[in-house]
């Protein structure tokens, strides 16, 4: 899983990636990180819906896509999040049959806001990552 996450920050020029999995108690689950400060690490082991961009964006089934975490007032945004020194993120949804089977999260150091086409890429990518994770009869 960190193989394939590393493959997307490249393809996206980011610099920072997690993937959680939903687990069967309804939480999101770290399955993978790259470039997440140790601290930070320790915090989003578990996510529960509706907590910080990855529990947003599972919750409503759509990307939370934040220019600069670091100056955000949405409120999208967690105080822990501002401790890894990242700016532009975004938070998508792996949706599979309309079904939220876990979060990508992909970062960058420098503000930035995912374009329409780069959110369309990454949703697709979001989804591979499930499915690649299934078993094949």
């Amino acid at each position: 899983m960190r193989e394939r996450l590393a493959a997307i920050l490249k393809q996206f020029a980011a610099d920072s990636g997690t993937v959680h999995l939903m687990g069967s108690d309804g939480q999101l689950y770290l399955v993978a990180a790259i470039g997440i400060p140790d601290p930070v690490l320790e915090v989003i082991q578990t996510i529960p819906i509706g907590k910080g961009m990855a529990g947003l964006a599972a919750e409503r089934k759509e990307p939370v896509n934040i220019c600069n975490i670091q100056s955000d007032t949405s409120g999208d945004v967690r105080p822990g999040a501002k401790a890894t020194g990242l700016q532009g993120s975004i938070a998508i949804p792996m949706l599979v049959e309309g079904r939220v089977t876990g979060v990508l999260g992909v970062a960058n150091h420098t503000e930035r806001t995912f374009t329409d086409d780069e959110i369309a890429r990454l949703l697709k990518a979001a989804a591979g990552l499930y499915s690649e994770m299934q078993p094949q009869d």
